[in-house]
């Protein structure tokens, strides 16, 4: 099938410096990163993935493949079709387990992650808002009576937020249909494996998480997530040794990485990154 990602190229003088991956939530494509990605792409080639059945990216044909497995099949075909060996990601949530299970079944080709308000261990609560929204809904008739649709349900998400913002961020998880209509850029059909009983015994991404080793991971954590527990990010951070943890304040699940404060953090992380 066919998928989608933006490629910013990067200065010449970072040319041997391993890429950053940007990949986006369960909801969400490439535009979440319109604003991080060229930041980035100053010291170091980036590129940001849309999965299956966002954005730009073909829908898939069985829903029961919208999983975070076939995610990672999906970018290892990327990482193979552009050559790259070693790299460091930038996840949101969806793109943070993502990069977990990376890191668990591709031994030492990760430099470095940042995991934003996602972990290995989830809020119930805050999972269960995401099942009831996510394929439900259906389309505005103007973008502003999308922004405020958008508003109505993720409020207590971006409780600072203004209309503009709410404008900003709908644009960049809407598109416009060839009918005019206003509706989520998404395949309604991602909600399909999200419906089946989840497993008794649950599932461990604690070995997934370990897996990232000794470098450096940057945990960004809402203050207000219902999907990151501050217990379970302080619990990460000093699960590894290269793992350190900030707090984005007066926002939800999950940070969009505008944020002052998610921008710096990434900065230092940035930094710690090998530069060959």
């Amino acid at each position: 099938m066919r998928l989608h990602a933006r490629v910013y190229a990067g200065p010449e003088a970072a040319a041997e410096a391993p890429p950053v991956l940007c990949m986006p939530g369960l909801a969400r494509n490439a535009r979440d990163f319109e604003a991080l990605a060229p930041h980035v792409a100053r010291s170091r080639r980036t590129i940001v993935v849309e999965f299956r059945g966002r954005g730009e990216s073909a829908y898939a044909k069985d829903p029961m493949t919208y999983v975070p497995l076939t995610y990672v099949q999906d970018v290892v075909a990327l990482l193979d079709e552009l050559e790259i060996a070693r790299f460091a990601t930038i996840g949101t949530s969806l793109g943070g387990l993502v990069s977990m299970l990376m890191a668990a079944s591709m031994t030492g080709r990760l430099v470095g992650a940042v995991l934003n308000d996602v972990g290995p261990e989830l809020e119930a609560k805050g999972l269960e808002r995401i099942r009831d929204y996510i394929g439900a809904g259906g389309g505005q008739p103007t973008w502003i009576h999308a922004a405020r649709a958008f508003a109505e349900l993720n409020a207590a998400v971006y409780p600072g937020y203004g209309i503009h913002d709410w404008l900003r961020l709908t644009k960049r998880t809407h598109r416009l249909t060839p009918e005019g209509r206003i509706v989520t850029d998404y395949d309604k059909q991602i909600a399909a494996p999200l419906r089946l009983p989840a497993p008794e015994a649950g599932i461990d991404l604690w070995p997934a998480y370990r897996a990232l080793g000794d470098i450096p991971v940057l945990v960004l954590r809402g203050a207000l997530s219902d999907i990151l527990a501050k217990g379970a990010a302080q619990k990460m951070e000093k699960a590894l040794p290269g793992a350190r943890l900030v707090e984005v304040p007066g926002v939800g699940h999950a940070p969009t990485m505008d944020e002052p404060a998610a921008v710096a953090a990434i900065d230092a992380w940035l930094a710690d990154m090998p530069a060959t």
